[in-house]
Formats: C-alpha cells, sequence, structure tokens
C-alpha cells in the first residue's frame, strides 16, 4: 500500500504539477507575445524583407529576370540563391495582411522552437520541464533586439537557426544529420560554414583513429558522413534552382554572388560583420585588404577553437557540442561580407549557454558579470544610439567618434570576446585526460584514464572473491 501511495504521489507530481508548469509558462509566453505583436504593429513595423520575398516569389511565378528585380519603396534586390525565391512562392497566393500576420506567427513559433533546441543540445534543464522552460525563455528572448528586428523586417533568421540546430542537436550518426545545414545554405550562403566546421571535425576524428591503429574503416566517421550529407542537400538546392530557374541561377553563381554591394552599403551600422566595424574604423565604405586579413584570421581561429571545443566532448567540456555550435555561428557572421543585426539572432543560444555555464560554476561572479554583459550587448539596442543612415550624400557612419564606433559594432565585438572564452575553456578541457567514452568508430571502448581505470580497492576485494571460490 505503501508503494502505491507512493506511485500515485510520483503521478501525480508528473501529470499535475509538470503539467500546472507548463500551463503557467504557456501563459506568460502568450502574454509577453501578445504585448510583442501590439508594440509592433503600434510601431508600424514595414515587413520590407517579407514583401521583397514576396516580390521574388512573383518574380519566379510570372516568368521575371531575378536579378534584375527591385522591389518596395527601397528599390531593394534579389540576394539570396534561386532556390530561396522557389520557395517563396507560396507568399504569392496569400494577400499582404494574411501573409503578414501568418508570417509574425510562424516566427514566435521558430523562436520556442530555436529556444527548445538549443535547451536540447545544453542538455538543460535537467530536472524540469523542457517545453516550460523553453516557452518562459522565449518570452524574454522575443524583446531582444536581432529577434525584435527578425519579426519587424519578416526575416527568415530564426527559420536558418532552426534548421542548424535541428541538425547539431541529433544524435551522432544519425541518417540524415546534415540535411538541415544543407538546406540552411541553400536559402542562404552563410550556414554553410557548419559543413565546413563538421568535415573538420572528421577529419580530427579520423586522424585520431589513424593514430589509434584504425583501418580503412575509421577514416568514416559521424563528423564527415554528416559534412557529406551536408554538402549534398546543399548542391541538390543549387540543382534544383539550375533546373527550375536555369537563366537565374547562370545569373546568380556567376555574378551576382560576388556582388557584396547588392546587399547595401557595408560602412552602416546594420551591418555588424568585421568588413562593418573595419570601415567605420577606416572611415571608409571600401575597407579592402584590411578586411581580408582580419577576415582570414578570425575565420581560422573561429574553426579552430569550434573544432576544439567539439573534440574535447561532453565529458571533459560539458555544453561542448553548444559551445562548438555558437563559435562556428558567432565566426560565420564575423566573415560574412554582410551582417545585418538581426542575423544575430545565434545571440540566443549563446546567453542560455552562458548562463548555464553560470549555474553549473555556482553562479560564480566572472561568469555572471559574462551573461549579464551578453544579455546587455544583445538586449539594450545600444547600436541604435548613433547617428546613423544617409543624410543626403553623406553617410555619418563614416565620421564616427570613438564612442560611436564602440556602441556600432557591439556584436561583433561581443564575438570576438566569446570566441576568445570559448578558446580558452575549450584549451583547458584538452588538456584534462581523456576519460573513458565509447569509440564513436567501432562502437566498442577506446581506452581510460588512470581515474577511471580499475581502482586498488575494488580490484583487490574482486581477486579475494575470485580466490574465495
Amino acid at each position: 500500500m505503501q508503494q502505491t501511495a507512493e506511485t500515485r504521489s510520483q503521478a501525480f507530481v508528473r501529470t499535475y504539477l509538470l503539467g500546472r508548469r507548463a500551463a503557467i509558462a504557456a501563459g506568460v509566453c502568450l502574454v509577453s507575445f501578445a504585448a510583442f505583436w501590439t508594440a509592433q504593429r503600434m510601431t508600424g513595423v514595414s515587413m520590407i524583407d517579407l514583401m521583397v520575398y514576396r516580390a521574388e516569389g512573383w518574380t519566379v511565378r510570372t516568368g521575371g529576370d531575378l536579378y534584375a528585380m527591385r522591389a518596395t519603396y527601397a528599390d531593394l534586390q534579389t540576394t539570396y540563391p534561386p532556390f530561396g525565391a522557389l520557395l517563396f512562392l507560396p507568399l504569392t497566393l496569400l494577400d499582404v495582411p494574411d501573409m503578414r500576420t501568418l508570417a509574425t506567427a510562424g516566427n514566435l513559433v521558430l523562436l520556442v522552437t530555436v529556444v527548445h533546441l538549443s535547451l536540447q543540445l545544453i542538455g538543460r534543464p535537467a530536472r524540469a520541464s523542457r517545453p516550460a522552460a523553453s516557452l518562459l525563455i522565449a518570452s524574454v528572448a522575443v524583446w531582444c533586439e536581432p529577434v525584435w528586428t527578425t519579426l519587424r523586417y519578416g526575416q527568415i533568421n530564426l527559420l536558418l537557426t532552426a534548421l542548424v540546430l535541428w541538425d547539431l542537436s541529433r544524435r551522432s550518426g544519425h541518417r540524415w544529420a546534415g540535411v538541415g545545414i544543407g538546406i540552411a545554405a541553400g536559402i542562404k550562403l552563410t550556414p554553410a560554414l557548419f559543413a565546413v566546421f563538421l568535415a573538420a571535425c572528421g577529419v580530427v576524428q579520423c586522424m585520431r583513429g589513424v593514430r589509434k591503429g584504425g583501418g580503412v574503416g575509421s577514416w568514416w566517421n559521424p563528423g564527415l558522413r554528416q559534412a557529406t550529407v551536408a554538402t549534398g542537400a546543399f548542391l541538390g538546392t543549387v540543382l534544383l534552382g539550375a533546373i527550375v530557374l536555369p537563366h537565374d541561377s547562370r545569373r546568380f553563381w556567376l555574378d551576382a554572388v560576388f556582388r557584396s554591394e547588392r546587399v547595401g552599403h557595408t560602412d552602416i551600422t546594420d551591418n555588424q560583420a568585421l568588413s562593418g566595424v573595419v570601415a567605420r574604423l577606416l572611415h571608409t565604405g571600401q575597407p579592402g585588404l584590411p578586411w581580408l586579413v582580419s577576415t582570414a584570421v578570425v575565420a581560422l581561429l573561429g574553426l579552430a577553437v569550434a573544432v576544439a571545443a567539439a573534440s574535447a566532448g561532453p565529458r571533459r567540456l560539458p555544453y561542448a557540442s553548444a559551445w562548438a555550435a555558437v563559435t562556428c555561428a558567432f565566426t560565420a557572421l564575423l566573415v560574412s561580407p554582410v551582417s545585418w543585426s538581426h542575423h544575430w539572432v545565434w545571440c540566443v543560444p549563446a546567453v542560455m549557454l552562458l548562463a548555464a555555464e553560470t549555474l553549473r560554476r555556482d553562479r560564480a561572479p566572472a561568469w555572471l558579470v559574462l551573461t549579464g554583459t551578453a544579455a546587455l550587448v544583445f538586449c539594450s539596442y545600444g547600436l541604435w544610439l548613433v547617428p546613423y543612415g544617409e543624410k543626403g550624400t553623406v553617410r555619418p557612419e563614416l565620421s564616427q567618434s570613438a564612442g560611436e564606433m564602440v556602441l556600432s559594432g557591439l556584436y561583433a565585438a561581443f564575438a570576438l570576446g566569446f570566441l576568445a572564452v570559448a578558446s580558452t575553456v575549450a584549451v583547458r578541457a584538452l588538456r584534462k585526460p581523456a576519460p573513458y567514452e565509447p569509440d564513436s568508430l567501432t562502437g566498442g571502448s577506446t581506452r581510460r584514464t588512470a581515474k577511471s581505470a580499475c581502482r586498488p580497492e575494488p580490484c583487490e576485494s574482486r581477486r579475494q572473491a575470485v580466490a574465495k571460490e
């Protein structure tokens, strides 16, 4: 009877308390989302990028020249590969008000999805309800500047982030792992760096297998497999675009892809990539060689740090996968020719990762400060406190003061600081003795450290037991 009572109480906790917690979280999230939606409508958001997407879909539908198209009052051009325009075709079937409503609702759902996948990648919370935690975090994250601007413009950044996180949070060796990254890269090229990261991880794992005396079978591993699937999925999007839109595909891959000026001025405050920071520092619209050098250095170092974090593994580096993913994402945003502020929705998993590390380290002051700084940077809207936008023929970004340069480069500066922290964490983890872990190449065990090997007392007791028998 006592056991039955305990079973009933446990069932009560699972079904009622956890359900109640999720219901409360859902209520808080709905209130926050409703306030957000109201605030966006009161400010008269234009959702201008969504209108460009619709114009791209209409151009494809009517057989027009996709890369000669101009849309909206801002005379904006198509900047995505042809595959992206094919995905925008359904937008032409909706009225503009319905399209705006569905886009906003879809982005809010995608925000909850991004938070949930980030928690899954981190492995938090260990005891509480993950759906409830996802809803509560999303109710706060919706107010940060990159998310606000993404919904303001009707952008697809949350979709791309969800596709990448969906891939990275899958179990190792999953048959379709890599498809999400390939599709994301087919829509917008920046996520392709994740395929390079996976390939580098696979090469490192392959070299480890060769050093351990593995045969030809050790050359093929989950990292290389996932990178190959991602590459195949990306090439599939390119092929589909070439079959359906041959002229536009030829125009994009042979010409438009190399013209970064189609996106906009490099030096404007919106651009939080290294190109924008260097342009504002040098007071020029063409950063040239200094940008190329800094981009090459950051790309190599960022990829090395991401691979190091992934190679350390969860036993030596808790949240290793999350450290690697956010590091790779920030590296891609830094080295991209243009990274508008709304592209930085990766700040959501970044802040969540830092918060998880803070909790794991018993709220160490340094980590509390780092997490608070991250939240402040992306929720302060500080980069819009400087003069920006064209004033006649003069752009104020080309004559910024030192203080204005700091504010207009907040995201890039934080990302570089994050890479420095990630490199320190990864190097310290790699210096630890490698613990016992299953060998992903053979499915068996590889090695044990001195601490995880057979300890004197248990071994001695086993020998005595055998002797008695």
